[in-house]
Protein backbone atom coordinates (compact mmCIF):
# COMPACT_ATOMS: atom_id res chain seq x y z
CA UNK A 1 0.00 0.00 0.00
CA UNK A 2 1.31 3.32 -0.74
CA UNK A 3 1.22 6.01 1.51
CA UNK A 4 -0.94 8.84 -0.91
CA UNK A 5 -3.87 6.07 -0.62
CA UNK A 6 -3.73 6.11 3.17
CA UNK A 7 -3.23 9.49 3.53
CA UNK A 8 -6.16 10.21 0.79
CA UNK A 9 -9.05 7.96 2.37
CA UNK A 10 -12.18 6.76 1.03
CA UNK A 11 -13.53 9.08 -2.13
CA UNK A 12 -17.23 9.80 -2.04
CA UNK A 13 -18.69 10.69 -5.75
CA UNK A 14 -21.98 12.67 -5.67
CA UNK A 15 -23.73 11.42 -8.36
CA UNK A 16 -27.50 12.99 -7.46
CA UNK A 17 -28.83 14.58 -10.39
CA UNK A 18 -30.68 17.68 -8.61
CA UNK A 19 -28.64 19.75 -6.26
CA UNK A 20 -29.46 19.46 -2.73
CA UNK A 21 -28.53 22.55 -1.90
CA UNK A 22 -29.33 24.76 -5.01
CA UNK A 23 -32.09 22.73 -6.34
CA UNK A 24 -30.49 23.07 -9.91
CA UNK A 25 -29.94 20.18 -12.19
CA UNK A 26 -26.29 19.15 -12.33
CA UNK A 27 -24.33 18.17 -15.46
CA UNK A 28 -23.75 14.55 -14.73
CA UNK A 29 -22.05 13.73 -18.26
CA UNK A 30 -18.62 14.76 -16.62
CA UNK A 31 -17.30 12.23 -14.08
CA UNK A 32 -15.16 12.54 -10.90
CA UNK A 33 -11.84 12.64 -10.16
CA UNK A 34 -9.80 9.79 -11.56
CA UNK A 35 -6.96 8.29 -9.70
CA UNK A 36 -3.84 7.54 -12.14
CA UNK A 37 -3.75 7.21 -15.92
CA UNK A 38 -7.07 5.20 -17.36
CA UNK A 39 -6.32 2.24 -18.97
CA UNK A 40 -6.01 0.99 -21.95
CA UNK A 41 -9.63 -0.04 -22.55
CA UNK A 42 -10.94 3.23 -21.88
CA UNK A 43 -12.19 2.46 -18.40
CA UNK A 44 -10.92 3.95 -15.09
CA UNK A 45 -9.19 1.56 -12.81
CA UNK A 46 -11.05 1.41 -9.01
CA UNK A 47 -9.08 2.58 -6.43
CA UNK A 48 -8.64 0.44 -3.39
CA UNK A 49 -11.89 1.43 -1.80
CA UNK A 50 -13.56 1.61 -4.33
CA UNK A 51 -15.69 -1.63 -3.88
CA UNK A 52 -16.62 -0.57 -0.52
CA UNK A 53 -17.23 3.38 -1.10
CA UNK A 54 -20.34 4.84 -2.00
CA UNK A 55 -19.32 6.32 -4.81
CA UNK A 56 -17.07 3.15 -6.04
CA UNK A 57 -17.61 0.66 -9.43
CA UNK A 58 -21.52 0.71 -8.39
CA UNK A 59 -21.43 4.56 -8.73
CA UNK A 60 -19.41 4.93 -11.56
CA UNK A 61 -21.68 2.59 -13.48
CA UNK A 62 -24.12 4.34 -12.24
CA UNK A 63 -22.48 7.62 -13.86
CA UNK A 64 -21.94 6.08 -17.25
CA UNK A 65 -25.64 4.70 -17.27
CA UNK A 66 -27.01 8.72 -16.44
CA UNK A 67 -24.65 9.90 -19.33
CA UNK A 68 -26.29 7.33 -21.65
CA UNK A 69 -29.54 8.38 -20.41
CA UNK A 70 -28.59 12.02 -21.09
CA UNK A 71 -27.41 11.58 -24.45
CA UNK A 72 -30.38 11.38 -27.18
CA UNK A 73 -31.16 7.84 -27.34
CA UNK A 74 -31.39 6.13 -31.06
CA UNK A 75 -34.35 4.43 -29.97
CA UNK A 76 -36.82 2.60 -32.28
CA UNK A 77 -37.17 6.27 -33.74
CA UNK A 78 -34.49 5.73 -36.32
CA UNK A 79 -35.69 2.66 -37.82
CA UNK A 80 -39.19 4.17 -37.29
CA UNK A 81 -38.10 7.45 -38.87
CA UNK A 82 -36.97 5.31 -42.13
CA UNK A 83 -40.26 2.90 -42.11
CA UNK A 84 -42.24 6.38 -41.43
CA UNK A 85 -40.92 8.02 -44.51
CA UNK A 86 -41.12 4.49 -46.60
CA UNK A 87 -44.51 4.62 -45.83
CA UNK A 88 -45.08 8.91 -46.36
CA UNK A 89 -43.37 7.57 -49.89
CA UNK A 90 -46.23 5.06 -50.69
CA UNK A 91 -49.05 7.74 -49.22
CA UNK A 92 -47.85 10.39 -51.23
CA UNK A 93 -48.10 8.03 -54.70
CA UNK A 94 -51.48 6.78 -53.57
CA UNK A 95 -52.62 10.10 -52.47
CA UNK A 96 -51.45 11.39 -55.69
CA UNK A 97 -53.31 8.32 -57.39
CA UNK A 98 -56.35 9.73 -55.42
CA UNK A 99 -56.04 13.07 -56.30
CA UNK A 100 -55.81 12.09 -60.20
CA UNK A 101 -59.27 9.85 -59.58
CA UNK A 102 -60.91 12.81 -58.26
CA UNK A 103 -60.08 15.14 -60.29
CA UNK A 104 -61.30 12.60 -63.33
CA UNK A 105 -64.53 12.28 -61.52
CA UNK A 106 -64.87 16.02 -60.76
CA UNK A 107 -64.03 16.67 -64.74
CA UNK A 108 -66.46 14.23 -65.50
CA UNK A 109 -69.42 15.70 -63.29
CA UNK A 110 -68.76 19.44 -64.61
CA UNK A 111 -69.09 18.07 -68.24
CA UNK A 112 -72.73 16.15 -67.14
CA UNK A 113 -73.36 19.31 -65.55
CA UNK A 114 -73.11 21.22 -68.61
CA UNK A 115 -75.07 18.84 -70.45
CA UNK A 116 -77.93 18.91 -68.42
CA UNK A 117 -77.57 22.75 -68.12
CA UNK A 118 -77.99 22.84 -71.76
CA UNK A 119 -80.98 20.45 -72.23
CA UNK A 120 -82.49 22.18 -69.55
CA UNK A 121 -81.96 25.86 -71.28
CA UNK A 122 -83.19 24.60 -74.49
CA UNK A 123 -86.66 23.29 -72.66
CA UNK A 124 -86.80 27.27 -71.78
CA UNK A 125 -86.50 28.70 -74.61
CA UNK A 126 -89.46 26.22 -76.11
CA UNK A 127 -91.50 26.55 -74.06
CA UNK A 128 -90.86 30.51 -73.86
CA UNK A 129 -91.63 30.44 -77.35
CA UNK A 130 -94.36 28.27 -77.02
CA UNK A 131 -95.89 30.57 -74.47
CA UNK A 132 -95.28 33.55 -76.85
CA UNK A 133 -97.15 32.05 -79.34
CA UNK A 134 -99.96 30.98 -77.26
CA UNK A 135 -100.19 34.54 -76.02
CA UNK A 136 -100.44 35.92 -79.86
CA UNK A 137 -102.99 33.40 -80.88
CA UNK A 138 -105.21 34.21 -78.09
CA UNK A 139 -105.01 37.76 -78.60
CA UNK A 140 -105.42 37.34 -82.73
CA UNK A 141 -108.83 35.29 -81.50
CA UNK A 142 -109.77 37.59 -78.97
CA UNK A 143 -109.55 40.15 -81.45
CA UNK A 144 -111.42 38.04 -84.28
CA UNK A 145 -114.08 37.16 -81.74
CA UNK A 146 -114.76 40.56 -80.73
CA UNK A 147 -114.78 41.91 -84.53
CA UNK A 148 -117.30 38.86 -85.23
CA UNK A 149 -119.71 39.81 -82.64
CA UNK A 150 -119.69 43.85 -83.29
CA UNK A 151 -120.68 42.46 -86.71
CA UNK A 152 -123.08 40.65 -85.75
CA UNK A 153 -124.92 43.19 -84.19
CA UNK A 154 -124.11 45.72 -86.53
CA UNK A 155 -126.00 43.55 -89.18
CA UNK A 156 -128.71 43.39 -87.30
CA UNK A 157 -129.47 47.35 -87.45
CA UNK A 158 -128.70 47.40 -91.25
CA UNK A 159 -132.10 47.32 -91.80
CA UNK A 160 -132.99 49.84 -89.51
CA UNK A 161 -130.45 52.41 -91.10
CA UNK A 162 -131.96 51.46 -94.76
CA UNK A 163 -135.58 52.68 -93.54
CA UNK A 164 -133.93 55.41 -92.28
CA UNK A 165 -132.08 56.24 -95.72
CA UNK A 166 -135.06 55.26 -97.53
CA UNK A 167 -137.44 58.27 -95.34
CA UNK A 168 -134.29 60.67 -96.33
CA UNK A 169 -134.80 60.31 -99.22
CA UNK A 170 -138.88 60.74 -99.43
CA UNK A 171 -138.45 63.90 -96.55
CA UNK A 172 -139.78 61.89 -93.75
CA UNK A 173 -136.96 62.11 -91.79
CA UNK A 174 -138.29 65.01 -89.44
CA UNK A 175 -139.11 65.82 -85.71
CA UNK A 176 -138.14 63.38 -82.64
CA UNK A 177 -137.36 60.59 -85.50
CA UNK A 178 -134.86 62.55 -86.81
CA UNK A 179 -133.29 63.03 -83.53
CA UNK A 180 -132.98 59.16 -82.71
CA UNK A 181 -132.16 58.38 -86.39
CA UNK A 182 -129.42 60.87 -86.37
CA UNK A 183 -128.48 59.67 -82.56
CA UNK A 184 -128.40 55.84 -84.06
CA UNK A 185 -126.09 56.48 -87.29
CA UNK A 186 -123.37 58.62 -85.03
CA UNK A 187 -123.51 55.62 -82.88
CA UNK A 188 -122.72 52.79 -85.53
CA UNK A 189 -120.07 55.16 -86.52
CA UNK A 190 -118.57 55.04 -83.53
CA UNK A 191 -118.51 51.37 -83.60
CA UNK A 192 -116.73 51.61 -87.00
CA UNK A 193 -119.25 50.42 -89.24
CA UNK A 194 -118.32 52.57 -92.37
CA UNK A 195 -121.20 52.70 -95.62
CA UNK A 196 -119.73 52.68 -99.09
CA UNK A 197 -121.04 52.61 -102.78
CA UNK A 198 -121.32 55.68 -104.98
CA UNK A 199 -123.04 56.10 -108.54
CA UNK A 200 -120.78 55.61 -111.05
CA UNK A 201 -117.86 53.49 -109.54
CA UNK A 202 -116.52 50.81 -111.46
CA UNK A 203 -117.76 47.42 -110.53
CA UNK A 204 -116.01 45.29 -108.40
CA UNK A 205 -117.46 41.80 -107.55
CA UNK A 206 -115.96 41.81 -104.33
CA UNK A 207 -117.67 44.92 -103.19
CA UNK A 208 -120.68 45.17 -105.18
CA UNK A 209 -123.63 42.73 -105.70
CA UNK A 210 -125.52 43.39 -108.99
CA UNK A 211 -129.10 43.19 -109.26
CA UNK A 212 -130.15 44.95 -112.47
CA UNK A 213 -127.85 45.19 -115.75
CA UNK A 214 -127.86 47.30 -118.91
CA UNK A 215 -126.00 48.27 -122.07
CA UNK A 216 -124.86 51.82 -122.28
CA UNK A 217 -122.99 54.18 -124.82
CA UNK A 218 -121.85 56.42 -121.61
CA UNK A 219 -119.41 54.33 -119.98
CA UNK A 220 -116.49 52.35 -121.18
CA UNK A 221 -116.43 49.58 -118.70
CA UNK A 222 -118.97 48.29 -116.41
CA UNK A 223 -120.14 50.70 -113.99
CA UNK A 224 -122.29 51.05 -110.90
CA UNK A 225 -124.98 53.40 -112.27
CA UNK A 226 -127.22 53.09 -109.70
CA UNK A 227 -126.69 52.40 -105.91
CA UNK A 228 -129.78 50.20 -104.82
CA UNK A 229 -128.93 49.83 -101.59
CA UNK A 230 -125.39 51.05 -99.65
CA UNK A 231 -122.87 48.29 -98.84
CA UNK A 232 -121.36 48.27 -95.05
CA UNK A 233 -117.94 47.00 -93.33
CA UNK A 234 -116.49 47.39 -90.25
CA UNK A 235 -112.60 47.79 -91.33
CA UNK A 236 -111.86 45.48 -93.64
CA UNK A 237 -114.88 43.17 -93.22
CA UNK A 238 -117.34 43.43 -95.78
CA UNK A 239 -120.76 43.42 -93.71
CA UNK A 240 -122.97 43.55 -96.75
CA UNK A 241 -121.92 44.06 -100.35
CA UNK A 242 -123.31 47.33 -102.11
CA UNK A 243 -126.45 46.09 -104.15
CA UNK A 244 -126.02 48.25 -107.47
CA UNK A 245 -127.08 48.33 -111.16
CA UNK A 246 -124.61 47.79 -113.67
CA UNK A 247 -123.94 49.15 -117.22
CA UNK A 248 -121.96 47.36 -119.97
CA UNK A 249 -120.46 49.09 -123.14
CA UNK A 250 -123.04 48.80 -126.07
CA UNK A 251 -121.16 46.80 -129.07
CA UNK A 252 -122.35 45.59 -132.23
CA UNK A 253 -123.58 42.52 -131.18
CA UNK A 254 -126.05 44.00 -128.40
CA UNK A 255 -127.21 46.90 -130.92
CA UNK A 256 -128.12 44.21 -133.35
CA UNK A 257 -129.91 42.01 -131.12
CA UNK A 258 -131.87 45.05 -129.67
CA UNK A 259 -133.10 46.02 -133.31
CA UNK A 260 -136.86 44.94 -134.04
CA UNK A 261 -136.55 41.75 -135.96
CA UNK A 262 -139.81 42.01 -138.45
CA UNK A 263 -137.11 44.02 -140.89
CA UNK A 264 -136.77 41.04 -142.69
CA UNK A 265 -141.02 40.77 -143.42
CA UNK A 266 -140.19 44.23 -145.50
CA UNK A 267 -138.25 42.81 -148.14
CA UNK A 268 -141.60 39.99 -148.73
CA UNK A 269 -143.96 41.51 -151.97
CA UNK A 270 -147.21 42.65 -151.55
CA UNK A 271 -150.31 40.82 -152.34
CA UNK A 272 -151.09 41.25 -156.30
CA UNK A 273 -147.97 41.65 -157.15
CA UNK A 274 -146.15 39.59 -159.82
CA UNK A 275 -142.49 38.96 -159.85
CA UNK A 276 -140.29 39.55 -162.75
CA UNK A 277 -139.34 36.28 -165.10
Amino acid sequence: MRPDEERQGPVIRDRRRIDPVTGQVRDTGESGPRRGPAPAGGQPKPGKHSVSSPGGASASQGGDAGAARDEPAAAPGDSGNTAGATEAAGGTGAGGTAAAGTSAAADAATAQAVTMLAERTADLQRLQAEYANYRKRVERDRIAVREQALANVLHGLLPVLDDIGRAREHGELTGGFKSVAESLESIVVKLGLTAFGESGDPFDPTLHEALMHSYSADVTEPTAVQILQPGYKVGERIIRPARVAVAEPADDTAEAAAEPADEAELAEPADGEQTAE
